[in-house]
């Protein structure tokens, strides 16, 4: 079963006719919408008109997660298919599954990793080869690969992989985003003890970027 959660927030509009639109896509469990939370958080911290939403399938852990964030001249959480500017997605198949919603000059940021589904698990269906995803992503978009559960351990832990995420997306500049609006909300996101963790999370997310351009 899937459901739909909008989350309209609207501050005064920055920017003119500025519309950037990101998808944002993994399994239960993986912080897809703490990421998206935290995202939409700082763009309003900015005076950002923000339209947001979530879709997720199975209720528990492990069923595919979808949201979408949207800033400036959007009004509808709906992102039209090849007109998102951007998928962040935490599993590889999932940047394959929303493929279409990217333009063509857009980006897929994706981990490496995947995560078989429970079914496929138990022999019902098949998931492709990484190769197969990838080339199919390239054959419409640009695509990044980063090994996001190496770079989370590197910070302290795996749970951190969302941010991780958060930080490789912010050092491709296409939210027009102040780090320090990131980093402001991502302390006002965690709990005290957990809050170093998850900002060297990102920093580490940032450089890897940074590197590989």
């Amino acid at each position: 079963m899937w459901s739909l959660r909008a989350n309209l927030s609207f501050r005064s509009n920055r920017g003119g006719k500025l519309k950037k639109s990101i998808v944002i896509a993994g399994v239960g469990g993986q912080g897809v919408i703490t990421s998206a939370n935290i995202l939409s958080k700082a763009s309003l911290r900015e005076g950002y008109k923000v339209v947001a939403s979530e879709l997720h399938g199975m209720a528990q852990r492990g069923g595919n997660v979808e949201c979408s964030v949207r800033i400036g001249e959007v009004f509808s959480p709906i992102i039209p298919n090849e007109s998102a500017d951007a998928i962040i997605s935490f599993e590889p198949l999932e940047a394959l599954r929303n493929l279409s919603k990217v333009r063509r000059d857009g980006i897929v940021l994706t981990d490496i990793n995947p995560i078989v589904p429970s079914l496929i698990s138990i022999g019902i269906g098949s998931y492709p080869p990484l190769k197969e995803i990838f080339d199919k992503i390239l054959s419409h978009c640009k695509l990044i690969k980063i090994n996001a559960d190496e770079i989370a351990k590197k910070a302290g832990s795996i749970l951190t992989k969302n941010v991780v995420m958060l930080g490789a997306f912010h050092a491709l500049n296409i939210f027009p985003l102040k780090e320090k609006s990131i980093i402001d909300t991502i302390r006002e996101t965690f709990h005290e003890e957990y809050i170093d963790l998850n900002i060297k999370a990102f920093e580490l997310g940032k450089e890897t970027i940074k590197n590989m351009l």
